[in-house]
């Protein structure tokens, strides 16, 4: 039957089209459910499946038969958001099953705008998506519903969405992150409670607050650590909770090494800008001067730019962040980085921080981890701290990481290592992790340590800016690094007023922020 030669009738009934679309499909006219509803919304004039439902709905249309085996009942006409992540969701469920056919790039541009398309072009959105189908096919819970943005939460993730103000409302954002699920592990639950270390002089609302939210959440392990930065003599103090390794029923310690996520970065950015103290870098130097293993494709992106993360770079394949060796970054990059049409836009970017490893490899002539660990381990006394390259190379005295399985029980996470030490490669105790979070302003000139922590030019999502490495709030009172990969979540926050330092990792993934809320407010004033 052509495109376009049907019209809707004035009581539609959306019941009667998914009727329709399962004839059709059960009569051999197409391969997949999707494919006899989309060519049914486009028989009727609409370029989408989801578009063609929104004009039944607000025409008053009927959709009552509470049997809708495409999962689409949950999107509401006044949620275009919600109705585009549905899309999501329902369409690639079945990724890689027999008979399931990949969407094209018309079908894509159907459902996804520019800004998005920037960042992963159809063919690669539908490749990264479609790795995330196993988790998808579990049942999805709403968690927020406003008409241009959407969350859900499927398994063990979040799935945030974003839609443009004008119709027909087209995905402008699509992020997936570990979900706040706790666990259901016996292990978690015994009657002694889970143990407890400290040193230092912790707060006792602190201690207080640790193990309360350790329980709310199903951790296996969770450290805390801060430090009156600002205060004459203060002296950090850690507190854990849990366990080391679950099997082997090993408390955690202060002692334990932790992956840290996100927060090696500060390292990163740190070294750099010893390089930019000592002139060996200028932060407006064009990054490719500098530049021996791999090139930008654009030579005007600046050292200043990958610091403020407003370079552009395409990022790498998410599934290859994590694995059982460190590849050279040109065979994980390419030996050409493309650079988005989006640049000077503040996009928090894992191939930004691997280039200025890079820069610091090349220009240094030692590789990341050897030169990382001459500007700043060494000095800041991280005796704990390093780079391993392979899981064997992680060694004793480390956490076990976990994952939450489909049951919510707690599994080891895979034994591997960031494929971007620069970026995510650090395990160090909690105690040296605070060597850097208060120690690094002493390796730079006090102009530079305070141009860290300054927001240079543009904003992001949400009004976040960026100094040269941290992450800066809307208010400008809080600067932070974060991160979560290979089963750790991690995350420093320093608070602009006094430079208090409150330090986060959990041996699971799994958002922080209401860890660091409750630490947060349970931590009074000095």
């Amino acid at each position: 039957m052509p495109a376009h030669d049907r019209s809707l009738p004035a009581q539609p009934s959306l019941r009667f089209l998914k009727l329709e679309a399962k004839r059709r499909l059960a009569a051999g006219e197409f391969p997949a459910l999707h494919d006899a509803q989309l060519a049914i919304a486009r028989e009727h004039g609409f370029p989408s499946w989801t578009q063609l439902r929104r004009a039944v709905l607000e025409r008053g249309g009927d959709d009552s038969n509470g049997d809708d085996s495409n999962g689409d009942d949950a999107d509401a006409p006044d949620s275009p958001a919600l109705a585009q992540l549905s899309w999501v969701i329902d369409r690639f469920r079945d990724a890689g099953s027999p008979g399931w056919s990949a969407p094209g790039e018309a079908e894509v541009r159907d459902h996804v705008g520019e800004p998005l398309l920037i960042e992963f072009p159809p063919e690669r959105l539908v490749e990264t998506i479609s790795a995330f189908a196993p988790v998808l096919r579990q049942d999805a819970r709403p968690l927020r519903r406003e008409p241009l943005a959407a969350s859900v939460q499927v398994a063990d993730l979040r799935i945030d969405a974003t839609v443009d103000a004008a119709p027909p409302h087209l995905l402008t954002a699509l992020r997936a992150r570990p979900a706040t699920r706790p666990s259901a592990d016996p292990r978690l639950r015994r009657a002694a409670g889970p143990p407890t270390a400290a040193s230092g002089a912790v707060p006792a609302p602190v201690a207080e607050a640790a193990a309360a939210v350790f329980g709310e959440l199903g951790l296996a392990g969770l450290v805390l650590a801060g430090a009156e930065a600002g205060g004459p003599g203060a002296q950090p103090w850690v507190q854990t909770v849990g366990w080391a390794d679950l099997e082997r029923d090993e408390p955690l310690t202060p002692a334990h090494r932790l992956p840290a996520p996100g927060v090696t970065a500060l390292v990163t950015a740190t070294a750099v800008l010893r390089l930019v103290a000592d002139g060996r870098v200028g932060l407006d130097d064009p990054a490719n001067r500098h530049l021996r293993a791999l090139r930008l494709a654009d030579d005007t992106v600046t050292v200043r730019e990958l610091l403020t993360h407003t370079g552009g770079l395409a990022e790498p394949d998410p599934a290859a962040l994590y694995g059982e060796g460190v590849p050279e970054l040109a065979d994980l990059l390419g030996p050409e980085v493309a650079v988005r049409a989006d640049r000077g836009s503040i996009r928090p970017s894992n191939a930004g921080i691997a280039v200025l490893g890079q820069v610091l490899a090349d220009v240094t002539g030692a590789p990341y981890a050897e030169a990382a660990g001459t500007l700043v381990l060494e000095p800041l006394r991280m005796a704990s701290a390093g780079f391993p390259a392979t899981p064997a190379e992680v060694g004793p005295g480390a956490v076990t990481t976990y994952v939450l399985t489909a049951g919510d029980d707690l599994a080891p996470a895979p034994a591997q290592v960031c494929a971007i030490p620069a970026a995510g490669g650090l395990w160090a105790s909690a105690g040296d992790l605070m060597r850097l979070a208060t120690g690094w302003p002493s390796l730079l000139p006090a102009a530079l340590a305070r141009a860290a922590l300054t927001p240079d030019g543009a904003s992001g999502a949400g009004g976040q800016r960026h100094g040269l490495g941290w992450l800066i709030s809307p208010g400008g009172d809080l600067a932070l690094h974060a991160g979560a990969g290979g089963g750790a979540t991690a995350a420093l926050v320093r608070r602009s007023g006094d430079g208090r330092v409150l330090l986060a990792v959990t041996s699971r993934l799994t958002p922080l922020d209401p860890v660091l809320a409750r630490i947060g407010a349970a931590w009074p004033d000095r």
